[in-house]
Formats: C-alpha cells, structure tokens, sequence
C-alpha cells in the first residue's frame, strides 16, 4: 500500500490528484469523477453534497477520501431526532469540580460525514451552515475555530419520500459542488463483484494516506496562483447569468456560486498541471456547481424538468471564448 511519505509536502496539485485517485481506485470503481470533483473541492476550501440511491457507495466513498488525504473524519448519521447539540457540542456539567465542560461535538474534525443530511430536521442542518460558511462554531456565546483543513462531505438520497427535510437554498449554496452518484454499468458492476468475490472485507481500511495536510495546504496556494484570463472570467459570468435568465428558473445562481465557479475552475487547471484555466475547466465543473443552486419554477418542476438539463441547455446556449493559447495564459506564462 501507499503512504503519506510518497508525496512530499511541496508536491504540486497534479502529484496530489493522481496519489489520491489511484488509491481510492483500489476500492472504488468508476468513480474518477467524483473523486476528481472531491479533490477539487478540498483544495479550494469547499463542500461536497453526494446524491444517489442506497447502495451506490456514497459514504464508502467519503470515508475513503478522508483517509487517502490523511485527515482525520468523523462521521455524523443524521436522523429526525439529532439535535444541533449533537453536531457542534454544548457545555456539560461537571458534578466533581462544580463547573461547566465544554464538550466537543463530532464537527470538530478535518472532514467531517453527513450521512443522509436530508434526514435532519432543518434545525439541525443549520448546525452546519456557520461551520461550513465561516469554519467556527459559536457555542453559549463562545467562537471556537474549527480545525484546518475543514471539509463537509455530506450524503443524501432522491428517492425517499417520508421522514426526509428538503435542505433550504442557503444550506445548498454551501456546497461547492453537488455529485451524482449512480449506479454502475454492467461492467463496472462485474468488477466490483470480482473484487468483493476476492476480498469480502474490502473497504477504507484497504487503503493507506498517501497525503498529508502540509501537502494539501502547500497545493492550496498552487491552486490560487492559477492564471484566470478575461475571457474566461467573462465566461463564468456569463454562464451564472443565464441561469438566472433561464425561463424555467425562479432563482439563479449566487455570486458565492460564481466564486466557487472560478475557483473550482483553477483547482481542475492545476490538478491537470496548468498554470492557468481554460474552457474545458469551466465545462467540467458548471453541472456540479450550479444544479442544486438553481430554483424552479413550479411549471418547470411538475414537467419534470431537472436542473442538469437546464445546465445542459445553458452550456449550449452560451458560447465559450474563442482565445487562443497566449491570451489564456496572460502575461509572462507557459
């Protein structure tokens, strides 16, 4: 197995996105995208909604991230019942010496699970927002940061119906990116099958970090030296416009969505060894950063229209800049 040393705390964003895709790939199977996306948004300080039905791997696939990063996880199962004590902590009393403990709830960690999110009461899921908006917790009055890096990988599924909590437009906008995770196709299925026909007990244990968090803050600041040319920067701006403009949608994309979009776009250049972004970055990353932003309208919804298609439609609708390699690459780069 791999280990931590095999990539130096120096090492570039590419070096980092190949080490963590490889030996998630021990476990996982057709899940670069996802992985590629995970990696995208951890550099550049993001969240990550995982959608998809029972079954499909999602919290395998969280934990497995968390570990191959070398980042401490903990994992949260939210139900009806939790409470947003249970998320961030409270202040316990204790009766041998007469005071007040402030007890650490499991938020408190590098990377944290939400498992099934859309089973928490909207209370609770507001427990997260200044966490994932402001990496702090404000407990009684106290601020108390939260460790660095600080990652929300939470997990939900479509299809449920009863005992579920829709998560409001605010919590969604906190998500850098929302995935999709469907089933395997035939051949994806056959191998996993093999693989658990080889090893019945293969999971995240089956998997070394092969990160640190020096790494990973070291591919950070790589991340943010990435050169974003005016066409492309005019771009994302005209893309987050049509979807405001689109006659299917209530509500648009947010200006938080539009620095996600161009930050998300500089993480893809780097974790593909460019120093700056180009039209392809952008395209990559619009369906995940904009299709839980979006707001229908209620014509839109009961036909069926899904927000992937109207990001489909404004992909086609919006013409990517026609520069060339020089004018992408901005002054005094290769």
């Amino acid at each position: 197995m791999s280990d931590a040393s095999n990539v130096p705390a120096g090492a570039d964003p590419s070096t980092i996105f190949e080490a963590i895709r490889t030996e998630t790939s021990q476990v996982l199977v057709g899940a670069d995208r996802q992985i590629e996306h995970l990696t995208i948004a951890l550099l550049t300080r993001g969240h990550v909604l995982l959608e998809g039905v029972p079954g499909v791997a999602k919290t395998t696939m969280a934990t497995l991230f968390a570990r191959v990063t070398g980042l401490e996880s903990r994992r949260i199962q939210l139900t009806p019942d939790i409470l947003p004590a249970d998320i961030t902590g409270t202040h316990v009393y204790r009766e041998s010496t007469g005071e007040f403990e402030l007890q650490r709830g499991p938020v408190f960690t590098n990377v944290v699970i939400a498992d099934e999110i859309n089973r928490a009461t909207p209370k609770a899921q507001s427990a997260l927002l200044e966490a994932m908006q402001e990496r702090q917790v404000s407990l009684e009055g106290d601020t108390l940061a939260l460790p660095t890096p600080f990652m929300v990988v939470a997990t939900q599924n479509p299809i449920e119906m009863e005992g579920v909590f829709e998560l409001p437009e605010a919590q969604r906008d906190r998500f850098s990116f929302k995935l999709t995770v469907d089933l395997p196709d035939r051949s994806d299925e056959r191998a996993i099958v093999d693989r658990f026909a080889a090893d019945p007990t293969l999971g995240p244990a089956a998997v070394e970090p092969v990160v640190s968090p020096v790494a990973i803050e070291s591919a950070r600041e790589a991340v943010e030296s990435v050169h974003v040319a005016e066409p492309i920067t005019e771009y994302i701006l005209d893309l987050v416009a049509a979807s405001r403009e689109h006659p299917d949608v209530a509500h648009g994309a947010s200006p938080r969505a539009t620095l996600a979009f161009v930050d998300g776009a500089k993480a893809r250049a780097a974790i593909y060894d460019r120093s700056y972004v180009i039209p392809d970055d952008v395209k990559s990353i619009a369906e995940p950063t904009l299709v839980h932003r979006l707001v229908l309208e209620t014509d839109a919804t009961l036909s069926s229209t899904t927000g992937a298609t109207i990001v489909d439609e404004i992909l086609a609708d919006v013409s990517p800049p026609g520069a060339t390699p020089e004018t992408l690459t901005g002054p005094d780069r290769t």
